[in-house]
């Protein structure tokens, strides 16, 4: 199994992305990687092995860069050059912790979509209260949705969950105002019609955003504009109570020691909360895996999402996608 590397993106790149390169080959022994960057840069932090082959390249597609003009521009930056490994071939799946759009942009022009998907689709794993954690999908790849792009969305979010995550006819729910039938706009409401019709997916019917980290579906789909919202408003709800919570345990010297008393406890809190322990975020609807790790990944970090851009291909996700969408029972056309 290949596996090509973006070395240069991400805030903590290069040191950071090959930290945690070399855990996934610790633990990975059937694992190979290509890693594209500046050797001078990867060198002081890579670990010698017989497995990994780095490609250099000076060339960085930056944050602030216009994403589908870098990736045309650009041909010798890290993030293009690793597309273009899995395109030919040469890697089964690549991972990049830089620019979204242009990750996004690279794997549509390069890596290339899957016939009968009409929109990859951003797909990260949240974390749940009870630490099983979601697939959520569209989150961001695309801002507007058909109804038919949310049932393709929820079919490629139950591969993903049953192959992956190991989840056993996993219970899809769609992101609404309320939970009854009726409710909605034109969109959920059509959308609802399609899914209760699908016998290969277990609709559950609709969710409430407020219900997601209790567990209300194991995927939950909605348009990009709505899904890139309820993520970040979750980010920032975890971040400040957390901060909030230190300012209090932090208060007096009754607070100090009450914190000190329940150390362990709140680091569990954290860990389970923590959604990089459940890799990156997938784009589906690619001809081969693509994972979006986080920009700020930590060695950690990007090795949960390497694994995933491993186990992903070892499931061959993309074909058990692809013989999805030619057997749904709506077929669904190509758009111009």
């Amino acid at each position: 199994m290949k596996i090509a590397v973006d070395a240069m993106g991400g805030d903590h790149a290069p040191k950071e992305i090959i930290l945690g390169t070399n855990q996934a080959l610790a633990e990975i022994q059937d694992l190979e990687v290509l890693i594209f960057g500046d050797e001078n840069k990867i060198a002081p932090h890579i670990i010698p092995n017989s497995r990994v082959k780095v490609i250099h390249t000076e060339e960085v597609i930056l944050g602030t860069d216009e994403p589908v003009r870098a990736v045309r521009r650009k041909k010798s930056a890290s993030m293009v050059m690793m597309a273009q490994a899995v395109a030919d071939g040469e890697a089964d799946a690549c991972v990049s912790a830089g620019n979204t759009g242009a990750l996004m942009a690279a794997g549509l022009f390069i890596v290339g979509r899957i016939d009968g998907i009409q929109r990859p689709a951003l797909a990260p794993t949240l974390p749940t209260v009870d630490g099983k954690g979601f697939v959520m999908l569209d989150l961001g790849a695309n801002v507007d949705a058909k109804a038919e792009h949310l049932l393709q969305y929820a079919m490629m979010g139950s591969i993903y969950a049953e192959k992956v995550r190991g989840m056993a006819r996993p219970r899809v729910g769609l992101l609404n105002i309320g939970t009854e039938e009726k409710k909605g706009n034109d969109l959920t409401k059509e959308a609802f019609q399609l899914l209760s019709r699908q016998k290969d997916i277990h609709f559950v019917g609709n969710v409430e955003s407020r219900d997601l980290l209790n567990g209300a579906a194991d995927v939950v789909v909605t348009d990009g504009f709505t899904g890139n919202m309820v993520l970040k408003a979750i980010e920032g709800t975890a971040l400040s109570v957390f901060s909030m919570l230190k300012s209090a345990l932090t208060s007096s010297l009754k607070a100090k020691i009450g914190a000190g008393l329940l150390k362990s406890e709140l680091y569990q809190l954290k860990d389970k909360m923590d959604y990089t322990e459940y890799g990156g975020a997938g784009l589906f609807g690619l001809k081969a895996p693509v994972v979006k790790a986080h920009g700020s990944s930590n060695a950690n970090a990007f090795y949960n999402a390497l694994k995933q851009a491993y186990t992903m291909a070892e499931a061959n996700v993309p074909l058990k996608i692809a013989e999805a969408a030619n057997a749904m029972s709506s077929p669904i056309s190509e758009e111009e």
